[in-house]
């Protein structure tokens, strides 16, 4: 299941503050809050009380965190000054935070012309506002942008083409101008961890992840202790499959992180993501035990219950987390997740309801299908569940899964053909597939119950060619059937026991005790025989 239970985050550039006296009295603090230790960030803010810088900087906190209102609060707080560029600036922002567009147009375009568009740092800070609003339109961000590159007599500043990079990353075609932007960052300042992060993180977008890795290690060696870069490393590799590297780099990024719920909550839905459920259980109920009404973390906690077995108290978390979950909170995945504790408790109908109604309100959403399909296969609905995936396969989007899973469908509604034809498209196109044979082997002796015909025999004698080369170990089981069905065939259909011996031989190589060879053997070799003994003399009768 594809999804993330929590809101990645966004950071922006925070080396310009628009003014020396904010520079210099919160250079630790904006650093604190790139780094995301926001606890840290604010307790130093706020012992710098009410001033000016202070009030902006914990207004960019708040705007990071995703709180609009308490960042307007903040900003706000900068006393209103006509003649101050950064007062204007930060009324401009604070507008923004209430989503009130217009208005901070007028307070950035006054701060501006009170400068007569040439300090390049008012420009750049209005800019970084643009970056890190919600405003789509770019077009009057990218204006800032190009005023504050001409007061800098068009030499590239790090913050700015990185703010650059981030208003383009807004745009849907704006990759390749964001990537630009924060190549010309990294060169115009080789020691900014944050260009290279900001690299790394579009690369993992556009899943270059060699790309990627490379970005991040390279911010990571600029600053060790750069926490984001080190959990969006880990991120990467969990995207690319590679879950034991994704768990040790997010377990790096929690040592290296603030300690706080929210990275606690991270690291229990990192677990859970990386499928190790226990371990994100443990790591659930301690976010809990603190923030009981924490929405993902009950979500997850039904989640992880369901699998790692214990149903029965996965659909009462799950009733718990339906029952107080806001309507416009609920997923999709949470219906799927519920539909299938509610099938495997056998209560499939209800299940079933759950997934259709999903699969309604989202039809191309092909692992909703495949959910539906099993829900139905659960409850013996073969038919239903044979169209389901079909549909997840219209158009060829399906793969050779798809088809081992609709080919048993087939398999389990008798429809013998249809899934011998599938096995064989998946043989064809991987012939070292293993259990692939197996299934050839068994739909076959459905279509040949007497085994007159023979026609599980070759797969059978593939499986064990194929499975003895690869790893007989592994496959020890499938071996000892195949060598039982041999052994059988030659001896009962084709009467040969020298050909069957052997079969039977291996199947007691493989496991001594299986009577069935056991008697057979000592069948074929004559042991069941009972030896035939001459008639005991009689003692001669004495005479009397």
């Amino acid at each position: 299941m594809n999804f993330k239970p929590w809101k990645l985050s966004l950071l922006v550039a925070l080396s310009v503050s628009g003014s020396a006296a904010i520079a210099q009295n919160t250079t630790s603090a904006q650093k604190s809050i790139e780094l995301e230790r926001y606890n840290e960030a604010r307790a130093s803010l706020l012992k710098l009380g009410q001033s000016a810088d202070a009030s902006f900087a914990l207004g960019r906190l708040y705007q990071l965190r995703n709180m609009p209102d308490s960042a307007a609060y903040y900003f706000n707080r900068v006393p209103l000054n006509p003649k101050d560029a950064m007062s204007l600036v930060a009324a401009g922002r604070a507008a923004l935070a209430q989503g009130k567009t217009a208005e901070a147009e007028i307070h950035f375009d006054n701060a501006a012309k009170l400068t007569k568009s040439k300090d390049a740092k008012v420009l750049t800070m209005i800019a970084q506002a643009y970056a890190e609003s919600d405003v789509k339109d770019a077009t009057k961000a990218l204006s800032y942008v190009e005023a504050a590159h001409k007061a800098n007599k068009g030499k590239d500043d790090a913050a700015l083409m990185i703010a650059r990079g981030d208003i383009y990353l807004k745009q849907e075609t704006g990759g390749g101008e964001a990537m630009s932007s924060y190549e010309r960052a990294s060169l115009a300042n080789p020691n900014d961890a944050l260009s290279y992060y900001r690299k790394g993180q579009l690369n993992v977008r556009s899943r270059n992840y060699n790309e990627a890795r490379t970005s991040f290690e390279k911010a990571l060696s600029l600053d060790p202790s750069y926490a984001p870069a080190q959990r969006d490393l880990a991120e990467m590799y969990f995207y690319a499959g590679k879950y034991d590297d994704a768990l040790s780099g997010f377990q790096k990024y929690m040592a290296a992180a603030e300690k706080t719920p929210d990275t606690d909550a991270k690291y229990a839905s990192f677990l859970f993501l990386t499928k190790k459920y226990p371990e994100a259980l443990v790591e659930i109920d301690k976010v809990l035990a603190r923030d009981p009404n924490n929405l993902t973390m009950n979500r997850l906690r039904a989640y992880s219950l369901y699998e790692t077995g214990k149903n029965d108290e996965a659909i009462a978390a799950m009733d718990k987390f339906m029952k107080t979950a806001p309507a416009g909170k609920v997923l999709k995945e949470d219906n799927v997740y519920y539909a299938k504790m509610l099938s495997k408790s056998g209560k499939g109908e209800q299940g079933v309801a759950l997934l259709e109604k999903a699969v309604a309100a989202d039809p191309t959403n092909g692992d909703l299908r495949k959910d539906l399909a099993q829900a139905y296969l659960s409850k013996k609905d073969y038919p239903n569940a044979i169209g389901q995936y079909k549909m997840r396969m219209k158009d060829g989007k399906g793969d050779l899964a798809d088809n081992v899973l609709l080919a048993r469908a087939y398999e389990l509604n008798k429809q013998y053909t249809q899934a011998d034809s599938l096995y064989n498209v998946v043989l064809v196109a991987r012939p070292t597939y293993v259990p692939g044979y197996m299934m050839r082997a068994h739909v076959n002796t459905y279509l040949d119950p007497t085994s007159k015909l023979g026609t599980a025999k070759p797969y059978y004698e593939k499986y064990i060619e194929v499975a003895t080369a690869n790893d007989p170990a592994k496959y020890k089981d499938g071996l000892i059937e195949a060598n039982n069905y041999l052994g059988s065939y030659y001896l009962f259909t084709k009467s040969d026991k020298a050909a069957a011996l052997p079969y039977y031989q291996k199947v007691l190589a493989l496991d001594p005790g299986n009577k069935d060879a056991t008697v057979a053997v000592n069948e074929i070799t004559g042991k069941n025989k009972v030896a035939t003994k001459a008639p005991a003399k009689k003692a001669p009768v004495k005479k009397k």
